[in-house]
């Protein structure tokens, strides 16, 4: 009954999981339409593809053993955060953007390879568990704190060194998100229920397989996601001046672009509430 259940579980959590990983696709057709990346970040993207090949190969059966849910969707993540991660590429608006992105694939490829060998070749069991658990859980709660920056604009309280606890060098142009209203407006409630449940649904997974590195990410995330709830709920009648669905979209691309222009400085961190999400979905296991 307890397989069963788990089962169940990993299922709910590929599915979620799946939604939360083609929430940006409005994005990139806007970018494939105009052939250019404009100001937007391909930061996230990179971000997202380190954390879900990290948890892809965790959860392969010589590294843990009864996790393969784990390894499926974010097997299917990393297809589709490299098909993003390309486009950016393809598309990208300046010769810099292009260079800075194919760096930061570049070290992805270099971080996970690096974990994979290791893992690999010199150790064994629970060694090798423990290590590339440790760099998947690591990653996981980078993800999952990304929304602490819209937390903090929307308290206006000083997140900053939560933040930096909990994600380093990635919150610190998080941290630059550019949102100047107190509002909800830039934290859609579907996708913050959607992070709500699928972090749940990982951690109980995590529960019932008595998997810590399973457990604990998504522990986390469950949480932020229940405190992202709440805030909605206190400030869901103040959503901006943007009105209509296309106010939001304008928005969201605002949102984004600013964060895009702030990365000419340093990289990193969230994009608009596509990007967020993409983020995010890297992280539900």
């Amino acid at each position: 009954m307890e397989d069963l259940a788990k089962f169940l579980f990993g299922v709910s959590g590929n599915v979620i999981a799946l939604f939360l990983f083609l929430s940006p696709v409005p994005t990139f057709w806007r970018i494939i339409r105009r052939k250019s990346t404009e100001d937007f970040s391909g930061v996230p993207y990179n971000m997202t593809l380190i954390n879900c090949l990290l948890s892809a190969w965790y959860g392969l059966p010589f590294v843990s053993p009864n996790n393969i849910l784990v390894s499926t969707i974010n097997g299917a993540g990393a297809v589709i955060e490299t098909a993003y991660v390309v486009v950016f590429l393809v598309f990208a608006s300046t010769h810099k953007t292009r260079l800075r992105t194919l760096g930061l694939a570049a070290a992805v490829a270099s971080v996970f390879a690096g974990v994979a060998l290791v893992s690999l070749l010199a150790l064994h069991g629970q060694h090798r568990k423990l290590l590339c658990g440790v760099a998947a859980t690591v990653c996981s709660i980078c993800m999952y704190a990304s929304p602490l920056s819209i937390m903090r604009k929307l308290l206006g309280l000083d997140f900053v060194a939560i933040t930096r606890l909990l994600i380093g060098f990635h919150g610190e142009s998080i941290q630059r998100l550019v949102i100047k209203t107190k509002s909800v407006e830039y934290m859609p409630f579907l996708l913050s229920l959607a992070v709500f449940l699928c972090g749940t649904s990982w951690f109980i997974y995590g529960l019932l397989g008595r998997d810590p590195f399973v457990t604990i990410p998504n522990g986390c995330g469950s949480f932020l996601g229940a405190v992202q709830l709440v805030l909605y709920a206190i400030y869901r009648n103040n959503k901006g001046a943007g009105g209509g669905s296309g106010g939001k979209q304008a928005g969201d691309d605002d949102v984004e672009m600013a964060e895009g222009r702030n990365n000419k400085v340093a990289d990193g961190g969230a994009a608009d509430d596509d990007s967020t999400a993409g983020g995010k979905a890297g992280t539900e296991v």
